[in-house]
């Protein structure tokens, strides 16, 4: 990955490091780092002054939820992002993502909202996640080599891809030439859609500036919290989008922001 072990600096980086090949097209689009670094700064250091994410709120006000320690302790660190845009006006804007879910918390005020309908996911997921471990309490019950306890694991199997696939229908993911599918739809090439995918910041961020006609000038992640057991990823050094998750829906995402 080309900025694995970059350092915030503050600097203008011209280097694509956000891309994929797009499904619609089949050309490569990518976005700069640009003038995004500076606002990662004042976004870490804010971080580390409030010490929560949920600064836009009074501190009377602040979710224990949403302290940094938690990214101290085990959840060992979670990707951060910052997109700037401009409007049509000309007037810019700093949009700010975290990957995924904060400390199981979907949605937390001044940061982007993930790609996917919250109340929806938990409409379809609750009784089937109910299912799947029910079934999975009588697995453990079944003796190892019985005929009962293989149908019953490859049943649950089953339904956990059923599960899988009526997810991701659930994601609708936007792109700058004002087309919107579901994730199936912008998943470039072949083979299984990994688990998160659409859930990481870029995803995020690229999603909400063109669903509120916001033109992106300059894209950037950054790890914030303890190192991750393997020791790939490190408090306040920027990262590329990850190739088997982002970088098969990066390239639908930005098709058509040459065009603005």
């Amino acid at each position: 990955m080309i900025m694995e072990s970059a350092e915030l600096s503050g600097t203008i980086d011209s280097r694509i490091v956000y891309k994929g090949e797009c499904s619609r097209c089949g050309h490569e689009h990518g976005l700069a780092v640009g003038c995004a670094q500076e606002h990662a700064i004042a976004l870490l250091r804010t971080l580390d002054e409030m010490n929560r994410i949920d600064f836009a709120v009074p501190e009377a006000e602040a979710d224990p939820r949403f302290s940094i320690e938690y990214l101290h302790g085990d959840a060992r660190g979670q990707m951060f992002g910052v997109l700037v845009c401009q409007d049509e006006q000309g007037g810019t804007h700093v949009l700010k993502a975290f990957s995924g879910q904060y400390n199981s918390v979907w949605c937390v005020p001044g940061w982007v909202p993930p790609l996917v309908d919250i109340d929806a996911l938990n409409r379809i997921s609750f009784d089937v996640e109910r299912a799947i471990k029910r079934m999975g309490r009588m697995i453990d019950e079944l003796p190892v080599d019985s005929l009962e306890r293989e149908d019953l694991v490859n049943e649950r199997k089953a339904v956990s891809r059923e599960l899988m696939k009526d997810i991701h229908r659930l994601y609708q993911i936007p792109n700058f030439r004002g087309e919107l599918v579901s994730l199936p739809d912008a998943v470039f090439g072949n083979g299984g859609i990994p688990s998160g995918t659409g859930d990481c910041c870029a995803p995020k961020l690229l999603g909400h500036a063109a669903l509120h006609g916001l033109i992106p000038m300059g894209l950037i992640e950054f790890y914030v919290g303890r190192d991750n057991r393997s020791g790939t990823r490190k408090h306040g050094r920027v990262y590329s989008s990850c190739a088997d998750k982002c970088g098969r829906i990066l390239g639908f995402m930005l098709c058509g922001l040459g065009d603005k």
